[in-house]
């Protein structure tokens, strides 16, 4: 066994009903707080009601920022650190899916520190410091897992690229996990951001550094997904399923904050950044089948074990046959939960095709791949991904 290291300092808040203890969680940290949501309409409203009345009940004062996008863009990020300054935030409380919780904490970097998020991506020589103000997470949705990470993704419009805040400053301080927050989460957007949850389980399985804690946490979220995603999708009102898939979409984040993602991230990553339209878990869903077909003779055991969790009668063949099948077995499951995509479906061009081939190399996930590929394989991928 190697030699491995686990870090996780976010305070896990799971389960029915959580969400009452809000109003204290946030009081420990802070009296001002700057809420960062998507507009205050549909599904979400309910939420945000219960949740401002626990804050003022709790003597919270709360400033309200609802410009939150799909694909987090730098000039919402901005226009939020804008009101957290005005307001003289001191801490910063994310409710929503994954880009609430990533605008979260990147406007808790750009109210703290000179510059814009952009400014303080993993790459870059100034990166974040203990002025970041504290964020609270409250997620919505069970896909991203950003909830207990120290990522915050950052799309930016003008370069027609995404990138990361990547810090332990940006942990959450303390997030709550409450299923019942989920049950009103549309179809489509339950099957995307599920099948998120599968890919930041199986990638971080796969990840060339990952340890055996990864590998528990990794197949029983790969678990629970192949057997209560479905039902997520087909009834969201089961509540027993959407708690199964909050706790998967906690274990998933748990994993990759500790090994992290691979090839179809970088490349997801990209398509997002290229075509805003489209979401995260529909960039990862239309380029699977051909990156399991592309990997998969470098993982034949993960494969295999993987396969076998979707149909356990792969367990009696050898590896590389388990391992091949385990392709269609992840094929089957994208048809199931309605996610066989195209990319020509989701309005991506043949010309966005070479932009994100050209550009897909530029976030590290490739080299975490068991089988690294080049920009001329990563375009072989897009390109057999553009009809179905």
């Amino acid at each position: 066994m190697s030699t491995f290291n686990y870090y996780q300092p976010t305070e896990i808040r799971f389960g029915c009903g959580r969400i009452r203890e809000i109003g204290e969680v946030v009081s420990r940290y802070g009296k001002r707080c700057l809420l960062v949501t998507v507009p205050n309409q549909g599904f979400i409203s309910a939420v945000l009601e219960k949740i401002k009345n626990h804050l003022q009940a709790a003597g919270v004062e709360v400033a309200h920022f609802e410009g939150v996008v799909a694909n987090p863009t730098t000039q919402v990020i901005s226009a939020g650190a804008e009101l957290a300054r005005e307001f003289k935030a001191d801490v910063v409380l994310g409710v929503g899916g994954g880009s609430s919780m990533d605008t979260a904490k990147a406007v808790a970097v750009e109210a703290a520190h000179p510059g814009t998020a952009w400014d303080y991506l993993f790459f870059k020589d100034s990166q974040p410091t203990e002025r970041t103000l504290p964020v609270i997470a409250v997620t919505t949705t069970s896909g991203t897992g950003s909830q207990v990470t120290q990522v915050a993704v950052v799309t930016n419009t003008g370069l027609k690229t995404k990138s990361a805040i990547y810090h332990s400053h940006i942990f959450p301080k303390v997030c709550i996990v409450d299923p019942e927050l989920v049950l009103s989460s549309p179809a489509h957007l339950t099957a995307s951001t599920g099948f998120d949850v599968f890919c930041h389980a199986f990638e971080s399985f796969l990840h060339i550094n990952k340890s055996p804690y990864i590998d528990l946490m990794a197949l029983e979220a790969i678990s629970l997904v192949s057997r209560f995603l479905p039902q997520a999708v087909r009834d969201g009102t089961d509540l027993d399923a959407r708690e199964k898939m909050a706790w998967a979409d906690t274990l998933a984040g748990l994993c990759i904050t500790n090994a992290g993602v691979t090839l179809p991230h970088g490349i997801g990553m990209t398509i997002g950044g290229q075509c805003p339209q489209v979401m995260h878990g529909e960039a990862l869903a239309v380029v699977y089948p051909e990156f399991t077909r592309f990997t998969f003779p470098s993982a034949q055991e993960k494969f295999a074990a993987v396969g076998a969790i979707f149909n356990p009668a792969l367990a009696a063949l050898p590896v590389e046959k388990a391992a091949a099948q385990a392709c269609e077995e992840i094929d089957n499951f994208l048809k199931t939960i309605d996610l066989w995509l195209s990319l020509e479906g989701l309005g991506v061009t043949r010309a966005d095709i070479i932009e994100i081939a050209d550009h897909s190399r530029v976030l590290p996930d490739y080299k975490n791949n068991p089988r690294i590929a080049s920009r001329e394989e990563i375009l072989a991928i897009l390109n057999a991904s553009f009809t179905r």
